[in-house]
């Protein structure tokens, strides 16, 4: 006998997936090597998060993508 699992109405929906072939439509997402990876809320997250990843890995290409102005940004 397999007991089904009960979901409350007060669950929160999972987050959806970033899909790797279409840009997000909001927030700040970096770029790895021309590849959507972590998206955040705020610029400076974004910027933080892709400095931390270049002091680690400084051969990588890393750009902040604005989904809202659709522009991208290169750190250097």
């Amino acid at each position: 006998m397999t007991k089904k699992t009960l979901h409350s109405i007060e669950e929160t929906e999972p987050k959806k997936p970033l899909r790797a072939d279409r840009p997000p439509t909001e927030g700040f997402v970096i770029i790895v090597d021309k590849h959507f990876k972590s998206e955040f809320d705020t610029a400076e997250a974004a910027e933080a998060s892709g400095r931390q990843l270049k002091a680690s890995y400084p051969m990588l290409q890393i750009e902040i993508y604005d989904a809202a102005g659709k522009t991208r940004t290169l750190l250097s």
